[in-house]
């Protein structure tokens, strides 16, 4: 009896799970299915290409879009997947059905896919549209890398790998805003590049973009050759003054992953290619932007402010009680060099307590234009009764679009304080308002005291034949001698580059290291192995004054043996660097692995540091 009990629980749970797994799909209504298009947003003449429609439910009746403009290669090809989890007493679950396409273009230009749908429920669903830029094929076809027998000399080609300066405008107005971004352009596999200077841009005002952690690459057909681009630094630049101003060179490291080009000793060769990371040092050439100046007849009150803006303003009230606060609001809003507006300044009455503004910036970089708001609440308390004059507030600016000046004003608002509930005017002394001018009557027993002239004290006179004046004039002489030697010790070694660099590489390492552990907590393995190796790398290059590019594992170990550093921690070295390279490619490694290649290093970058000798 027992065994026929067990064998029907058994048939249960086999049948339960499917039954609701698929009750559960079941419950998913039309209204909440998705059918998702994607696709490449830029493809090559001649080069194939996928587009995917995907369904977050189950689906039937799928109907492709009339394509053209692209021969369909393959497809549809359909993939179902699905899947169900249990937490807390709750069944969650999920499919996706997908329909893959192999498409190629057949000729360029931008080009549009309609919709597709499916049916759920006897409801069509249908996509969003595409649309895909077709780039021309390249001209003509370059090696992307030549390499002798052995595998180990690579020659990086200019013409494959650059970074160009590209300037949003080359001719603009004083404080006229400059987009300067920094591009990749590449046939390689590039796995890194990060700037090792970048220009001080004099001249400018600078404000660096904020980018994505995430670089986005993307195809681009310049000079007739198809290259993968990225963009690797945006600054927004406000010219300060008219004339040709030049932006100087920028340099950058990159990290290039190449193919070992070695002789085939047995068939398992070709199944099995090796790889080897070479550093490249790019050298961004400097650029010129051409600054015009701004046309006479300034408005009194300008301050070089440049876009467009407009200007509001409001007042909680317009007729108050002795000692109730006010709140005078001025909101300017539109884009231009906003940080070059300056908080207003009013000539309030002297009647009136006025408190320090609170101002709230609300600025964003939007197109290459900074744009926003700039809210100001200034809160006053009227101390006597009667009615006030609030003067207007003025914005001058240059108007780009309109090519002359413009002048914004709020209006005066006129403001009627009425007495307080008692039968006299009263005059509350709070802060540094109250003067003697201004008080009146505090009470019928305090009134304004007169103090008359105050009889000056006799200051000391010292003699020149005393030690004490000798003192007085050599003291100061003494410390300036004392401050001139020692900044002039400072800037003999501020002078010395390498000496710079090998003070600075631990603070540096600390501070990638940082950044690694950062990653290491948010589990983010592929930023962890990076940052890791960046510090590492950074230590080496300035603790050893070897630039980024030509540094190697075998000129890392031949130095470190030079300075006097032990075997073993050389060998340790070794085996971090290996480590974080194999495990960035392949990673595998659990989150307590990675924790100790993380103290491993740190333990590491502390002994050399006991060990290098300058």
């Amino acid at each position: 009896m027992k065994q026929m009990w067990n064998k029907k629980v058994n048939m249960a749970k086999r049948w339960l799970f499917p039954l609701l797994l698929l009750l559960s799909l079941q419950g998913i209504r039309a209204n909440d299915v998705k059918l998702t298009a994607s696709a490449p947003a830029t493809v090559i003449l001649g080069k194939p290409f996928q587009i995917t429609y995907t369904a977050n439910a189950k689906v039937s009746d799928f109907k492709a879009p009339a394509i053209t403009n692209f021969d369909i290669l393959a497809g549809p090809f359909k993939a179902e997947s699905y899947s169900s989890q249990i937490v807390n007493g709750n069944m969650t679950s999920s499919v996706s059905i997908a329909y893959t396409f192999t498409l190629q273009a057949q000729k360029t230009g931008t080009f549009t896919i309609p919709s597709a749908s499916v049916t759920v429920d006897k409801e069509r669903v249908t996509s969003n549209g595409l649309s895909i830029k077709v780039l021309p094929a390249d001209e003509q076809s370059s090696s992307t890398a030549s390499s002798g027998s052995s595998g180990t000399n690579t020659t990086i080609s200019a013409s494959n790998l650059f970074i160009r300066p590209i300037l949003s405008k080359s001719t603009v107005y004083e404080q006229e805003v400059v987009k300067l971004t920094y591009k990749l352009y590449t046939t390689y596999d590039v796995v890194q590049c990060n700037a090792r200077t970048i220009p001080d841009f004099k001249g400018f005002l600078s404000q660096e973009m904020e980018r994505s952690s995430n670089t986005q690459l993307d195809y681009e057909n310049y000079n007739g050759k198809n290259y993968l681009t990225a963009v690797l630094y945006e600054t927004l630049l406000y010219p300060q003054s008219s004339g040709e101003i030049k932006v100087d060179k920028a340099s950058f490291d990159a990290i290039i992953r190449v193919q070992n080009r070695q002789p085939v000793r047995s068939i398992f060769d070709e199944f099995f290619d090796s790889y080897s990371n070479v550093a490249h040092s790019i050298e961004v050439p400097a650029v010129k932007v051409n600054v015009k100046s701004l046309p006479t007849g300034k408005p009194s009150g300008f301050n070089g402010v440049v876009g467009n803006f407009s200007l509001s303003s409001s007042i909680s009230a317009e007729q108050v009680k002795v000692n109730e606060a006010v709140t005078l609001k001025i909101s300017i809003s539109g884009n231009g060099n906003m940080k070059l507006i300056q908080n207003p300044t009013l000539d309030f009455p002297d009647a009136f307590e006025v408190y320090d503004p609170k101002v709230n910036n609300n600025f964003k970089v939007s197109g290459g234009v900074l744009s926003g708001a700039k809210s100001v609440e200034i809160m006053f308390i009227p101390r006597h009764a009667g009615t006030f004059e609030i003067p207007s507030y003025t914005l001058s600016y240059f108007d780009l679009k309109e090519n002359r000046y413009i002048t914004h004003a709020t209006p005066t608002y006129i403001v009627q304080v009425l007495k307080s509930d008692g039968t006299v005017e009263e005059a509350v002394v709070t802060g540094s308002y109250a003067r003697k001018e201004d008080v009146k009557q505090l009470g019928n027993d305090i009134r304004y005291i007169h103090t008359g002239a105050m009889k000056l004290l006799q200051q000391p006179v010292y003699s020149i034949d005393k030690p004490i004046a000798w003192m007085i004039y050599l003291a100061p002489a003494t410390i300036a001698l004392l401050l001139f030697l020692i900044f002039r010790k400072q800037a003999k070694e501020n002078a010395n580059l390498k000496l710079v660099k090998n003070k600075r590489a631990n603070k540096i390492a600390r501070m990638r290291l940082k950044v690694a552990m950062r990653m290491l907590k948010e589990d983010n393995a592929d930023r962890f192995y990076e940052e890791l190796m960046k510090g590492l790398w950074t230590y080496l290059s300035d603790k050893l004054s070897i630039p980024v590019a030509e540094l190697t594992k075998e000129k890392v170990s031949v130095e470190l043996n030079q300075r006097g550093v032990a075997d073993d921690l050389i060998s340790n070295c070794t085996e971090v660097l290996n480590e974080c390279e194999f495990a960035r490619y392949a990673p595998s490694a659990g989150q307590q692995q990675r924790d100790q290649l993380y103290k491993t290093t740190v333990r590491l970058i502390g002994e050399l540091e006991n060990e290098i000798k300058n």
